[in-house]
């Protein structure tokens, strides 16, 4: 259903059939609905010793004495009159419930036209709550489209630092430029943020974030970032509401993330690291009864929603979020924004990379469920010139051999092949020309041709995808290395690849499509350079690339 301005919402979804329809034999079981209510409606969404739900909001703590404003400022999901504003107050990142005191804490909020704030157009008053980590939601409405606008939070005799945002053009408007960044997985232990110093710098019109924002295993005391603080909850893989907050603090606290949080607003999704590793639908990677599984996914949600700058209208419902949207930027483009875990089915055949056979062919089988199938497929009818699908796991097959036989990464859409052909068949009906796919997951730079089938060589190309990097996640890397090679080797749909660590900024316009590979060469090593690595261009109306 349509929300304001700009961004359609999808309908309230429920676990059923969608989301957990497979074929085949697997490891991993399935549970209905009612029996899950009766687990999550045991489940405490506070941690023992904080105020009930009900008695929260009424608990009052002074003002902290200790600027609580360490985890940063953040703006998202742009509207043509409208912007989330966020925080969340923690006096010390790295202490349990970040060093708050319990209660809740009156947060004011000032919107200006300039970074002084002299010409204040919008403020208020909200209350920073034990019951939701003490963050902070402001949506804003009633702006002028296509404007910057800065922002900052007052509580007591403490500022924040001051964030830059920007809304949307107005709808159908002739928009000749937008410009936007994109990348995913930020594994702490694995590197240091640096690409996030480069892309603040570059303070496009809008970020996307595609998944794996924090990483739920243990925490080693060695690597790049030995001899920091650390919080206790390290030692263990995440569980609990408070340990997932926790993890959201630690990354938070990292300077390079916060400025880049400050200088653009993000739009964002989830993918599985946010959760557990490869979770599909209600079914566990560990094969954990399926009501223990459900109730750690709504304590991973609920701290994703607190984290994160999108609207009060994607707070979970224990362990259900609906967190598939689209926006539109003027004449230019729309940015469907998917959720490829939530619903999907199973992965074949267990997990990694495996031949294609009828399990992954399988047309009961699906990646996105049918609800949220039909609504990208319903996009493809807009006037905009540009079709984005912004997500998780890659379409294109990123084929190897092993063996001498051809193999894919079941966990991607590879895995999932009626789907592809569902989507990419419902575009073509639709005369979708300029189809795009911006995706992260992978840990490295790919760009490819997006057709139905890669074993078909007949198969028209009908757009293109470009898989950005990883911002730590895998360490340091290489421009090319064994993997790169060997998708190169079986993968002739496959332009350009590079296994460095960065993102992907882009300038989009009505004739062309170009996009700037940034990278650095060390994660492991404070302060690495970044550099360009490649710029890829698409014209319009043509499923080209053309690399430089």
């Amino acid at each position: 259903m349509p929300d304001h301005d700009g961004v359609t919402l999808p309908h309230a979804l429920t676990v059923g059939a969608d989301r957990t329809l497979r074929a085949g034999t697997t490891r991993r079981r399935f549970l209905t609905w009612s029996a899950v209510v009766a687990g999550i409606a045991m489940t405490p969404q506070l941690c023992p010793g904080t105020a009930s739900a009900e008695g929260s909001a009424d608990l009052f703590a002074p003002a902290p004495r200790d600027n609580p404003f360490r985890l940063g400022v953040a703006s998202g999901d742009p509207l043509p009159d409208g912007i989330v504003l966020w925080t969340r107050l923690a006096t010390d990142p790295t202490a349990p419930r970040g060093g708050m005191t319990p209660g809740s804490v009156a947060v004011r909020w000032e919107l200006a036209t300039d970074p002084r704030f002299t010409s204040i157009v919008r403020n208020g008053q909200e209350l920073a709550t034990e019951l939701d980590g003490w963050s902070v939601h402001v949506d804003v409405r009633g702006l002028d489209p296509a404007r910057d606008y800065f922002y900052r939070f007052i509580a007591g005799p403490h500022r924040s630092t001051v964030g830059r945002t920007r809304t949307a053009p107005r709808l159908g408007a002739p928009l000749s430029s937008l410009s936007f960044a994109w990348t995913s997985c930020q594994r702490w232990d694995q590197g240091l943020f640096t690409a996030w110093a480069d892309l603040a710098q570059a303070a496009p019109d809008v970020v996307f974030f595609l998944g794996d924002y924090i990483y739920e295993y243990p925490i080693p005391a060695t690597g790049p970032r030995a001899g920091q603080p650390r919080p206790e909850s390290v030692t263990h893989e995440q569980m609990s509401l408070e340990d997932y907050r926790d993890r959201y603090a630690l990354y938070k606290s990292d300077p390079n993330l916060a400025a880049a949080h400050a200088s653009s607003p993000f739009i964002s999704a989830f993918d599985d690291h946010e959760v557990e590793n490869n979770w599909a639908g209600q079914i566990s990677e560990d094969d954990v009864d399926p009501r223990v599984f459900l109730a750690r996914r709504a304590n991973a949600f609920k701290a994703w929603w607190e984290n994160t700058p999108v609207r009060a209208n994607l707070r979970p419902v224990g362990p259900d979020l609906n967190a598939y949207r689209r926006f539109t930027f003027g004449d230019l483009v729309d940015f469907s924004v998917l959720d490829t875990r939530q619903y999907r089915s199973d992965q074949a055949d267990g997990d990694g990379v495996h031949k294609q056979d009828a399990v992954t062919a399988d047309p009961a089988r699906t990646i996105t469920g049918a609800a949220q199938e039909k609504w990208i497929l319903d996009g493809f009818t807009s006037r905009s010139r540009w079709k984005f699908l912004a997500h998780q796991t890659v379409i294109s097959d990123l084929a190897r051999t092993t063996g001498g036989e051809r193999k894919v990464d079941v966990d991607q859409w590879g895995g999932y092949e009626a789907s592809r052909h569902r989507i990419l068949d419902g575009a073509r009906e639709r005369g979708v020309s300029n189809l795009a796919s911006i995706v992260g997951d992978i840990h490295r730079t790919v760009v490819s041709e997006l057709k139905r089938d890669y074993v078909d060589t007949s198969a028209p190309v009908q757009g293109v995808e470009i898989s950005a990097t990883s911002i730590s996640s895998a360490g340091d890397g290489a421009d090319v290395d064994s993997q790169g090679k060997a998708i190169a080797a079986a993968s002739p749909h496959v332009k350009f690849g590079n296994a460095r660590r960065g993102y992907a900024r882009a300038t989009l316009s009505p004739t062309n499509w170009r996009t700037e590979i940034r990278v650095t060469d060390s994660v492991s090593t404070p302060n690495s350079p970044m550099r360009t690595a490649a710029t890829i261009t698409v014209p319009v109306d043509r499923p080209e690339i053309n690399v430089s």
